[in-house]
């Protein structure tokens, strides 16, 4: 079962492709994304077993060479992950919101893991990098006590790392909000 995920983040394209197809060659694991992000910058991410993203990955960073960012291995990451990194779910629209930022992709797809292991949220979007300046968040929807419990376990997984830019609760978003945002 593919239950792990690890990814690198780094600031050469060049150097991304090429550490991703040493990753790919390293192991058996599947590319979830293999893509240049703002501004400039290269993910590729990773999904397989434990042992074969730990292998994938630790050859990604012996090939990033000085252009590593950021990178980690996350075992028996929580199954909504997946589904965010694509935005694939929809909110109901009822629940409050919780918005996470980090600076570091890598740290918040760490952030929204612990999130969304800590409290039953509904996890509707963790975009990475794409149009906001390397940085990336996460959007999620649940009752308010879910959402301040899962923004408080994101917080202290992003700023292990001092990456955290910021978070919002809104306890009861408007429903223009809503379609705005999905």
């Amino acid at each position: 079962m593919s239950n792990s995920i690890g990814m690198i983040e780094l600031t050469s394209i060049a150097k991304g492709i090429y550490a991703t197809d040493m990753m790919i060659k390293a192991a058996n694991i599947e590319v979830v994304s293999a893509t240049p992000v703002c501004p400039g910058k290269y993910i590729a991410i990773i999904q397989g077993d434990v042992a074969a993203v730990e292998s994938s990955i630790n050859a990604g960073v012996r090939a990033s060479e000085e252009y590593l960012v950021d990178s980690f291995i996350l075992a028996n990451v929580h199954p909504a992950v997946f589904p965010a990194i694509t935005a694939t779910t929809l909110p109901d629209g009822s629940g409050a919101l919780g918005v996470m930022e980090s600076f570091s992709m890598a740290s918040m797809i760490m952030a929204a893991d612990a999130a969304l292991k800590t409290a039953e949220i509904q996890a509707l979007e963790l975009r990475l990098g794409s149009g906001l300046g390397g940085k990336a968040y996460f959007t999620f929807t649940g009752d308010v006590a879910a959402v301040n419990e899962a923004v408080e376990a994101g917080k202290v997984m992003a700023m292990e790392k001092g990456l955290l830019v910021d978070v919002a609760i809104m306890p009861s978003p408007a429903k223009k909000l809503w379609q705005a945002l999905f």
